[in-house]
């Protein structure tokens, strides 16, 4: 199944599988993690291998991708996993997804202020949202506003200048 649009070179593998072991480092060892627009399972599923007692909810509005999640999930044995077939925006609607994750992870889906502002509906207070940048690309966004604070921006991968960007949700009452 072709569910990226990289290539077959050492980039691709770099991308989808290095990055997301060089970024667990920063990541807590346990917890709920909600990963946005999962598709071809990474970050999530070399996070949730390399810490196993991480519990992985993958969101993908692409049915033919949560399949293959799903799927993905099952042959690794990934007992802690969850697919939703489903935009990310549906599940706001569903309260006992608020605030119940400790990490949001983005990678490939590009988000500004204002989506950061919706997706740290899904974060506790004291968790993080980790983004995964491109070259290229910002880090934070410079309209960022409380509850969403920057924290820290780490190297991963050095030939492809990616950098992993934590943002916490910090309480504000």
């Amino acid at each position: 199944m072709n569910l990226t649009a990289l290539d077959d070179s050492d980039a691709g593998l770099d991308r989808l599988v290095v990055e997301p072991l060089a970024a667990a480092r920063w990541l807590p060892r346990r917890g709920l993690v909600i990963d946005i627009g999962s598709g071809s399972g990474s970050p999530a599923i070399p996070l949730q291998i390399v810490k196993p007692e991480l519990a992985v909810r993958m969101v993908e509005g692409k049915v033919r991708k949560g399949a293959f999640l799903r799927e993905a999930s099952r042959q690794l044995k990934l007992k802690h996993s969850v697919v939703e077939d489903s935009r990310y925006e549906e599940l706001l609607t569903r309260p006992e997804l608020h605030e119940s994750h400790h990490v949001l992870t983005v990678r490939a889906v590009r988000v500004e202020a204002a989506g950061l502002r919706n997706l740290q509906a899904f974060v506790a207070p004291g968790g993080m949202l980790a983004l995964f940048r491109a070259a290229g690309s910002a880090d934070a966004p410079r309209d960022l506003q409380p509850p969403l604070v920057w924290e820290a921006t780490y190297p991963l991968v050095e030939s492809l200048r990616s950098r992993l960007v934590i943002i916490r949700k910090i309480n504000v009452s």
